[in-house]
């Protein structure tokens, strides 16, 4: 992945923003920040990249209306992702469209 340091994207609050093949950031990223980014790239690529930021838009919205509490973190990628950062190791053993058992509510 291509990191791009710049002010403007990600907006502010966020540390980084992937866009599959970069990964846009504001600061310095740990292992497990970029590992959570890299875990992003996978699912775009996996997606064809324009399907992930179609379910990803339509994911927000739905829980928007129907659910309405911490919305970002709660989009089944962004589980995934923040559930899995911390295994450095995880994207060599990810099963492909991984993400689907995160779209339940707990």
């Amino acid at each position: 992945m291509i990191v791009v340091n710049n002010k403007i994207i990600p907006f502010d609050g966020y540390k980084a923003m992937t866009i599959w093949p970069f990964v846009f950031v504001r600061s310095e990223l740990s292992e497990i920040d970029m590992n959570h980014e890299k875990i992003h790239g996978r699912q775009q690529v996996e997606m064809l990249w324009l399907l992930f930021f179609i379910w990803y838009g339509v994911e927000y919205l739905l829980r928007a209306v129907f659910g309405g509490y911490n919305l970002g973190k709660n989009v089944s990628f962004e589980r995934e992702a923040y559930d899995k950062d911390i295994d450095l190791n995880y994207l060599k053993h990810r099963r492909f469209w991984a993400f689907l058992k995160y779209i339940k509510e707990d």
